[in-house]
């Protein structure tokens, strides 16, 4: 580089750089810049962006729990009796009304976290839809026969990335 031209990164004095952050215009080095989809900015710039991001209070995570482990209990219960009832049939049944069972609890979830949100808070929702629908899995693989254990299990799958899709306002 041309001494009149150098230019030198924010962080890091001793290295030359031409590569700016996109954000704030500064210069920073390979080792200081962060890939975005659409351009490099600095740690900085990147960590006041999450902040943006992140708004979630610390009781989102227990109400978010809360909510979606009530809900996933009480819908698994309900497919648990279903299962007993319909039998085979409720495998075909279970994975059409799965996926509405998930945006019923994603939309009651983000409604009672006030449409807040963080990735720890997604995956804590998810955890709870997981969670929700153990006890019934466990009760329907001793009382319940095979065909109920799989349709917990096939609800559980479908469901979960259902909820964190949604909670996350990822739209499919």
């Amino acid at each position: 580089m041309n001494l009149s031209t150098a230019t030198t990164c924010y962080a890091h004095p001793g290295r030359e750089t031409t590569l700016r952050c996109k954000r704030c215009d500064r210069y920073i080095c390979p080792s200081c810049a962060v890939g975005t989809p659409t351009g490099y900015m600095c740690k900085d710039c990147v960590r006041e962006r999450k902040k943006v991001f992140d708004t979630a209070e610390w009781y989102d995570y227990l109400v978010g729990f809360g909510v979606t482990f009530s809900l996933s209990l009480a819908a698994s219960i309900l497919v648990g009796i279903a299962s007993m009832f319909i039998g085979f049939y409720i495998l075909f049944i279970g994975a059409a009304v799965a996926g509405g069972a998930g945006v019923f609890i994603a939309n009651i979830t983000l409604r009672a976290v006030k449409k807040r949100r963080s990735r720890p808070l997604f995956a804590v929702c998810a955890a709870g839809v997981v969670i929700g629908a153990i006890p019934v899995g466990i009760g329907m693989a001793f009382f319940g026969g095979g065909f109920s254990l799989i349709a917990i299990i096939l609800y559980a799958v479908i469901v979960t990335p259902v909820v964190y899709t949604r909670v996350s306002g990822i739209q499919l």
